[in-house]
């Protein structure tokens, strides 16, 4: 085995380390606020969820203008909606959030569409 072959696993075990910190703190701060965890919201019920934005995207649907962002709470991911919009003030990847909405299912992927949201910390 190479330096490079043993610093490039060493660095990938650093990686998934931090993501399971990432996870764990993530899954403490939603429990200690009281919502529900991603992987147990039910489908087309009121849910509140809170998390780290992942990804935020300028996606049009429709010929309208959406934005779209994932939301990860260290237990899965959804995608939040907002439909007409090309940015909101606050909102941008690694910001904490929590987010309250019906969730549905559009292509096989979990979405809250126009959620409404408190920026955390």
């Amino acid at each position: 085995m190479s330096q490079t072959t043993g610093g490039l696993r060493a660095g990938i075990r650093r990686w998934a380390s931090q993501a399971n910190d990432e996870a764990v703190d993530l899954k403490r701060e939603v429990a200690k606020a009281g919502c529900l965890r991603i992987e147990n919201a039910p489908d087309r019920e009121l849910v509140t969820v809170q998390g780290t934005l992942k990804t935020v995207t300028l996606r049009p649907r429709g010929g309208v203008p959406a934005l779209e962002a994932e939301l990860y709470d260290g237990t899965g991911t959804i995608t939040v909606l907002w439909l007409g919009r090309r940015r909101i003030a606050g909102i941008f990847p690694g910001r904490a959030i929590r987010v309250s909405g019906r969730i549905g299912v559009h292509n096989g992927d979990r979405v809250i569409y126009n959620p409404r949201y408190d920026l955390r910390y």
